[in-house]
């Protein structure tokens, strides 16, 4: 399925178009099942939502976040308050943010009791825990697995959630979230979704900005032979869609509207 690509000049812009997108996705979702469960990965991806969601006061007011429920597309094996953690800096750049009187979504996190280990590291890690981690947050998935909105970041590597250039990962075809022990981004230890789980996805929106992205976008949508990660979800049979600057598109051959 082809994809989307939405482009601006200023990352302002960037952020409104994403805005409109996440709360269009939001209200479809809202009317069908009467919440909006939406997946996050880490990066910049947090301060685009704030500046999306809360700084701009026209889109603040149309989020309704008593409905949302939360997940990570890919989390790092460390307590939520660690400086690696997406879970943290999800809460750090948006929900700590929230006005006191806005009902809090439902954030789906990782069980923290059964972590070991030191900041990811494999040395003194329990790989039985780490796996009931892994199988824990399969668990608390939606019960038809589907997620309304997976928004993603694309690595200068062509990497997405936790899945590498190359990685075995690449090649897992049952399982809907997957561990990692030698992610080659530290720290190595790591769970994700895995491409099952993104296929069951209703639609899929990347973010990726600065003139740094335009060669791996450019390899992305111009080398019909890539295996990168984020090529691979674009040939997904899901709605995806791009919101970019045009310095990550500048030399990429691709045609870009406005939302």
């Amino acid at each position: 399925m082809s994809s989307t690509v939405y482009a601006y000049e200023d990352s302002v812009d960037v952020a409104k178009a994403l805005a409109k997108h996440v709360l269009k996705i939001q209200d479809q979702s809202i009317d069908q099942s009467g919440k909006f469960k939406i997946a996050v990965s880490g990066g910049s991806l947090g301060k685009v939502l704030k500046k999306a969601l809360i700084d701009d006061k026209e889109s603040f007011s149309q989020v309704k976040w008593d409905k949302w429920e939360v997940y990570f597309s890919d989390e790092r094996l460390v307590p939520i308050d660690h400086e690696d953690s997406n879970c943290g800096l999800f809460i750090s750049s948006v929900i700590d943010h929230l006005p006191s009187d806005v009902t809090k979504p439902k954030i789906i996190s990782i069980d923290e009791s059964l972590l070991t280990g030191k900041d990811g590291q494999v040395e003194g890690s329990d790989l039985e825990k780490d796996l009931a981690i892994t199988k824990d947050y399969e668990s608390k998935l939606p019960e038809d697995k589907q997620i309304d909105l997976i928004l993603l970041g694309c690595g200068p590597d062509g990497h997405t959630c936790s899945l590498f250039p190359e990685h075995e990962l690449l090649e897992e075809n049952s399982k809907l979230i997957a561990f990692i022990k030698d992610s080659p981004k530290p720290p190595p230890r790591r769970i994700t979704f895995t491409f099952p789980l993104l296929k069951k996805g209703k639609s899929i929106a990347f973010v990726a900005e600065g003139a740094g992205k335009a060669p791996i976008l450019k390899e992305i949508f111009n080398d019909p032979t890539s295996k990168l990660p984020s090529k691979l979800v674009n040939e997904l049979e899901v709605e995806t869609c791009w919101f970019v600057n045009n310095a990550a598109v500048n030399g990429v051959d691709v045609i870009a509207s406005k939302y």
